[in-house]
C-alpha cells in the first residue's frame, strides 16, 4: 500500500502524486503506518486539523451539489435509496414518470424526496464514483493508492435522525464528514473480516447484543473529519443538532477466499475432481460419504500442489480490473484528435488505466486492459512501454519504430482503443 512518488528534478523531492494526495485526505498518518497498524485491523479517527484539507470535503460534494443531483440531473434508481426508522423506503414512494419525452417510470421526484427528508428520512446517493465528476476523479486516485476498487455513496440525514440501526459492512470504509455533525458509535466485530456472502442480517441478535455494550469508539465527526473502519466493525450514526452530509468510500478489497474461489474454478480441469460418485451412493449417509471425501481431499491436494500462480493471477485480474474504471474520456474530442494526429501530437496514458504488456513469443505483444486485450507487432513494444510508463510522449519520439508513418498508425490505434489520450497543453 505504501505509495512511492517519483523523484523530482534537480535533487528536489517530487510533488505528491494524485494517489498519495487522495489517501492523505483520508488518514492523518503515513501510508506505511496506516497499512501496518490500521488497514484491516482497527478504526482510525483523523480530525480535520490533522488533514491537509483546508476546506474539508465540500470540493468533492457539497449540500448544494446534492440538491443539484436530486433536482436537476434526472436521477434514477438505484442511484438513490431512502431509509427511515432503520428500514429502506420502497422506491415507488419517491420515483415516477420522467415527463414528456422520457419513457421511464423510475425517475426521482424531487417533491417526494422533500416530503420524506422533511419527515426524518435519510437520503443515500449511490454510485457517485460514476456520476459526480469530482468524486469520479477522487475515487480513481484513492483506488490507485489502495490498489483496490472503490464505490462512493453520500448520506444526507436530517437533524437528530438515524438512517440505519447498528450494523456492519462487508467492505472497508472511509467516512468523510462534509457538513453538519454526526455521532458515531463503533463496536468490535461479531464476525471479523466478513465476506460479502456473510452480511450482518444473519447475525442480527449478536449485533444487537454487542451494540448494547460499551463502545470501542464514541465520537462526533465535525466537518473535515475522517474515519476509517475495517469491514466487520459495528457502527451506527446519528445526526446532531443540524442536518448532516457525509461521504462513505467503500473499499471492495479482494480476500484470500477470492483466491480459493478461483482455485476451485480452475480445479474443474482435473479429471479426478470431475469424477462422479459411485452408483447408488447414499449422500445422506456419512459412512458412505467418508471414502469419497477422503478421495476428493487427496485429489484436491494433489491438484493444488500443481496450481499455476499465473492462471490464478489472470482470474483475479479479470475479477478486479473491471471493478475500477479508468478516467472518463470524451468520445467526440477523442475522435477529433484521432483524425488530426501527426508526428507532433503529444499523447499520455489514460489516467487510472490498469494494463499488462506481455510478449507472446510469436512476433507479437499483448496489451491486456481492464476489458479486453490488444495484440500488436513486437516492434511496437518499446513505443508502448514509453507511453505506458512515461509521462507525455510526442508521437514522433516513440522509440523502436522505423518511421513516423508507423508511429502515427500506432498512435491512432491507441487513441481509438482509449489507451492514450491527447496531452493537455
Amino acid at each position: 500500500m505504501t505509495i512511492i512518488d517519483p523523484p523530482g528534478g534537480n535533487g528536489r523531492p517530487a510533488a505528491p502524486s494524485p494517489a498519495a494526495r487522495a489517501l492523505a485526505r483520508c488518514v492523518a498518518v503515513e501510508p506505511g503506518k496506516f497499512a501496518a497498524a490500521h488497514w484491516g485491523r482497527g478504526p482510525l479517527l483523523s480530525r480535520a486539523a490533522e488533514l491537509p484539507n483546508p476546506e474539508g470535503f465540500t470540493d468533492l460534494l457539497s449540500p448544494t451539489d446534492a440538491d443539484e443531483l436530486l433536482s436537476r440531473r434526472g436521477l434514477r434508481t438505484p442511484f438513490l435509496r431512502v431509509a427511515k426508522d432503520g428500514q429502506l423506503v420502497p422506491a415507488s414512494r419517491y420515483t415516477g414518470g420522467g415527463g414528456a419525452g422520457a419513457e421511464i417510470g423510475d425517475q426521482v421526484l424531487d417533491e417526494r424526496v422533500l416530503e420524506l427528508y422533511a419527515s426524518g428520512a435519510t437520503l443515500v446517493l449511490q454510485g457517485l464514483h460514476r456520476t459526480w465528476p469530482a468524486l469520479v476523479d477522487f475515487a480513481r486516485d484513492l483506488g490507485l493508492a489502495l490498489a483496490q476498487p472503490l464505490q462512493v455513496n453520500a448520506y444526507l440525514t436530517p437533524a437528530g435522525s438515524q438512517g440505519f440501526a447498528t450494523h456492519y459492512d462487508t467492505h472497508d470504509v472511509f467516512v468523510l464528514q462534509v457538513d453538519g455533525r454526526k455521532r458515531w458509535r463503533i463496536h468490535p466485530p461479531v464476525l471479523p473480516d466478513p465476506l460479502e456472502k456473510q452480511p450482518w442480517g444473519g447475525r442480527a441478535d449478536e449485533v444487537s447484543a454487542t451494540a448494547e455494550g460499551p463502545a470501542a469508539l464514541d465520537v462526533v465527526l465535525e466537518p473535515g473529519d475522517a474515519l476509517y473502519l475495517p469491514r466487520g466493525w459495528l457502527h451506527s450514526a446519528q445526526a446532531q443538532e443540524a442536518s448532516s452530509l457525509h461521504l462513505t468510500v467503500g473499499v471492495r478489497a479482494l480476500t484470500r477466499y477470492a483466491i480459493v474461489e478461483e482455485l476451485l474454478a480452475l480445479a474443474a480441469s482435473d479429471a479426478r475432481l470431475r469424477a462422479g460418485l459411485p452408483f447408488g451412493t447414499d449422500v445422506a449417509d456419512p459412512d458412505a460419504i467418508e471414502p469419497e471425501l477422503t478421495e476428493t481431499v487427496e485429489a484436491l491436494r494433489d491438484w493444488l500442489l500443481r496450481a499455476d500462480p499465473a492462471a490464478v493471477a489472470a482470474r483475479l485480474r479479470a475479477r478486479a480490473w473491471p471493478a475500477a474504471r479508468p478516467a472518463p474520456i470524451r468520445p467526440l474530442a477523442q475522435a477529433a484528435a484521432l483524425a488530426a494526429v501527426d508526428a507532433d501530437t503529444r499523447l499520455t496514458l489514460r489516467a487510472g488505466l490498469r494494463w499488462q504488456l506481455t510478449p507472446t513469443g510469436d512476433g507479437r505483444v499483448t496489451l491486456r486492459l481492464f476489458d479486453r486485450a490488444l495484440t500488436l507487432p513486437a516492434q511496437c513494444e518499446a513505443a508502448l512501454r514509453a507511453l505506458l510508463t512515461g509521462g507525455v510522449t510526442r508521437v514522433g519520439d516513440l522509440p523502436g519504430l522505423d518511421d513516423d508513418a508507423d508511429r502515427i498508425v500506432l498512435a491512432r490505434r491507441l487513441l481509438r482503443e482509449a489507451v492514450a489520450v491527447p496531452a493537455e497543453e
